[in-house]
This record gives C-alpha cells, sequence and structure tokens, in this order.
C-alpha cells in the first residue's frame, strides 16, 4: 500500500485542515487589526497567519504523539494547512486593497488655514 492509499489528496480530512487554517488566520487577523497597538493593527494578515500556522503545526505534533484519534502527523495536512493561510491571507490582502482603494477615491480633503 502506498502513501496515496493511506492519505489521499482529496479526502474530507483536507478539507477540514483548510478550512480549520483558513478560518483561523481570518479570525486572529481581525481580532489583530482591532487591537490598541498599531503593529499589531499594521501587521495584523501575518500575525493571524503565524498564530493559524501554529495551530497547525500544533494539531499535527499532537496527532504524532497520539493524542487524537488519527493516523498520525501526515505533511499532506501541513500542505492543507498552508494553503488555507495563503488563501486567507491573500483574501484579506485583497479586501484591504480593495477597502483602500474605496476610501481613496474621488474624497479630497480640505485643509483650512489656520
Amino acid at each position: 500500500m502506498n502513501d496515496e492509499d493511506k492519505d489521499p489528496w482529496l479526502a474530507p480530512d483536507k478539507l477540514y485542515h483548510f478550512l480549520f487554517c483558513f478560518f483561523l488566520a481570518l479570525f486572529f487577523s481581525a481580532l489583530a487589526s482591532l487591537s490598541r497597538y498599531p503593529f499589531l493593527r499594521t501587521h495584523s494578515i501575518r500575525f493571524g497567519s503565524i498564530l493559524s500556522l501554529l495551530a497547525g503545526v500544533a494539531k499535527e505534533a499532537a496527532d504524532h504523539l497520539g493524542l487524537f484519534p488519527s493516523a498520525g502527523a501526515s505533511s499532506r495536512d501541513a500542505v492543507a494547512d498552508l494553503l488555507g493561510v495563503l488563501v486567507a491571507a491573500m483574501a484579506l490582502s485583497l479586501w484591504n486593497k480593495l477597502r483602500r482603494s474605496r476610501s481613496d477615491s474621488g474624497h479630497t480633503r480640505r485643509v483650512l488655514p489656520v
């Protein structure tokens, strides 16, 4: 039995890993963007992505140690985690870019002489 039979790419498990990391990245990024600390707000996408990847790594480590009923750690699960984070980061970047372009377009501020 080869690796493809034991751990197929198109298994529901891979979708769960993708969605888990995707939504964690969105969640942590949203939390960071609401922070009172400018550094976290500025780097909210990076912050959310890193925390989501750390959660994925922790899950794989727990699988390797046998803490969850699973077939063990899988590099394919890690790839699904990474893809979820990358898609979330791209979606958040696009959202921020669109939001900024809308706020910049057509709205000029008048500066009053003081």
